[in-house]
């Protein structure tokens, strides 16, 4: 008889930055960014360090847990879509408004990006896609 969650996935590093909580796990990063933040081209050069630490050789997926409401500058999406072993971003949130937004911002990115209110369901997507990406 089994009881309790399936395998929990390891935390490899958390960081705490001026922006929010990023935590690295073995084939994927999440991010919760503080209320009110706003995600500039200068500010995301944080999260390129964090990734070019943890999967400098290996893909990787990106998910962005919307728990907060924050704005996105949209030209974070040209340097971001650069990173060539980041396979997929999904984005995960209940809010209306963050639907809305996904909208335009996967205008800007361009490659696998998709749109969750599951967190389970997020991180499936992005394993099934950096499993199957060609290195």
């Amino acid at each position: 008889m089994k009881v309790g969650r399936p395998k929990k996935t390891i935390i490899v590093r958390e960081y705490q930055l001026d922006i929010g909580k990023v935590q690295v796990f073995d084939d994927h990063m999440i991010s919760i960014f503080n209320e009110g933040i706003t995600m500039t081209k200068e500010r995301v050069f944080q999260l390129i360090g964090i990734m070019e630490i943890h999967f400098r050789n290996k893909n990787f997926g990106y998910i962005s847990l919307r728990k907060n409401s924050y704005a996105i500058d949209p030209m974070v999406y040209n340097q971001i879509r650069e990173i060539e072993n980041m396979k997929a971003l999904a984005v995960v949130s209940i809010k209306e408004i963050d639907m809305h937004n996904f909208n335009i911002e996967r205008l800007f990115y361009k490659k696998p990006m998709k749109f969750f209110i599951d967190q389970d369901n997020a991180l499936n997507w992005i394993k099934r896609r950096v499993r199957t990406a060609k290195s």
